[in-house]
């Protein structure tokens, strides 16, 4: 186990989150409280604690496939398709919450959902345990995908 690179790629993804907070934290004050949202959009309390476990699991996804010592060009794929996700997940953030388009972020959040198979998909390659641990992270990204859009209709 290499302990330093595990704790890196977990604080990688924490920090992504993070990032994503910070463009976060002005539209939750004023623009977000005053949308309409449908009957099943969590609680606020919720979201916290539930990104920090993802960002955990996807850190120790992507963990587990730097440590490949096969293919190379296939770790590769792999470890690009992750930050690719990454930085699109970031990038939600910003378009959500910074710009206040809940359609631009519902069009980028159906991309991200593309790019988070695809990277299950290469993570499946190298192995089996990676491509799982990234199983929540798209069951709740499907989710948030349906949150978006009905936050996005019941707005126009």
């Amino acid at each position: 186990m290499n302990w330093p690179r595990l704790i890196g790629s977990i604080a990688a993804c924490q920090a992504a989150g993070g990032v994503g907070a910070i463009a976060t934290s002005d539209g939750l004050k004023d623009w977000y409280p005053s949308l309409r949202k449908p009957s099943f959009n969590p609680p606020g309390s919720v979201f916290g604690p539930v990104w920090t476990t993802l960002y955990l699991l996807m850190g120790t996804a992507e963990y587990i496939v730097s440590q490949y010592d096969g293919d190379e060009a296939v770790k590769r794929r792999a470890q690009s398709l992750f930050a690719l996700q990454l930085g699109m997940n970031v990038g939600w953030s910003f378009l959500f919450f910074k710009l206040k388009s809940p359609l631009a972020a519902l069009i980028e959040l159906i991309a991200l959902l593309g790019a988070i198979i695809a990277t299950i998909a290469a993570f499946a390659r190298i192995s089996r345990l990676a491509a799982a641990l990234l199983i929540p992270y798209l069951l709740w990204s499907t989710f948030a995908a349906i949150l978006n859009a009905s936050i996005w209709r019941l707005n126009r």
